[in-house]
């Protein structure tokens, strides 16, 4: 079965159907910037865009960088502030005609990390943590998720652990690969003794260039790179969509 699910982040949106059983991108993804501002009608109507791209005439999931409850924004770390309170699902689905389920971005990624990922098969406590523009999070208990976690706000050293921490820090910054790697270890400590996760899976854009910094991150939870990498967030929104 093939899904359409698009992936929107602060500075890029991008999608492509999905063989959700396998967790696979059936097509080669199409990625456009994320526009600025990034008002809800200018993001919908790159959704639409890549919607129309793939001739897409069935379900489709879309992810968003904030909380997300029955289809309503709540928060807006990363886009602008005019999506709070936006019903984002009812947005997509008008200006695509298309039924739209819409979820976090960083649920999605660990709906796919856990269904076909780096978590399969995984019990217990498990953190996927996405690394880009913020750091997202995805909390399940034994597969189950707990929707909306949001814990890149955290505050660490007096701010929020997203403007130390994210891989936009990294490069704002300018951060040698173990200076931030130090970073990420101060965050991931904090999170660990929150949570005593059994596991933690590193994602977004850096988890493609985990050997410059994983290895340099010591904790006492196993830490790995996530398997989807990127896509993760597409294949996740799929996915959700997918549901019955």
């Amino acid at each position: 079965m093939e899904t359409l699910g698009i992936d929107i982040g602060g500075s890029g949106i991008k999608g492509a159907p999905v063989d959700v059983a396998r967790g696979e991108l059936t097509q080669e993804r199409l990625r456009i910037p994320t526009p600025i501002p990034s008002k809800p009608k200018a993001v919908a109507e790159v959704v639409a865009e890549i919607v129309a791209h793939f001739g897409w005439t069935g379900q489709v999931g879309v992810t968003f960088p904030g909380v997300v409850t029955d289809g309503v924004a709540r928060t807006a770390a990363n886009v602008d502030h005019e999506w709070i309170g936006t019903d984002a699902r009812a947005l997509f689905a008008g200006m695509t005609g298309l039924p739209t389920v819409v979820l976090n971005d960083a649920d999605a990624a660990g709906v796919a990390e856990v269904a076909v990922g780096a978590a399969r098969g995984e019990g217990g406590v498990v953190l996927m943590l996405t690394f880009g523009t913020g750091i997202g999070s995805a909390l399940f208990v034994d597969g189950h998720l707990v929707p909306n976690t949001e814990l890149g706000h955290l505050e660490i050293r007096g701010k929020e652990a997203e403007k130390r921490a994210s891989d936009h820090a990294r490069e704002e910054d300018e951060l040698s690969w173990s200076k931030w790697a130090g970073r990420v270890e101060e965050y991931l400590r904090h999170v660990e003794a929150l949570f005593s996760p059994s596991l933690i899976v590193i994602g977004g854009g850096v988890s493609k260039k985990a050997d410059k910094f994983l290895p340099l991150v010591k904790v006492k939870t196993r830490v790995v790179p996530a398997t989807l990498q990127n896509e993760a967030g597409i294949v996740g929104a799929a996915m959700a969509a997918a549901l019955p």
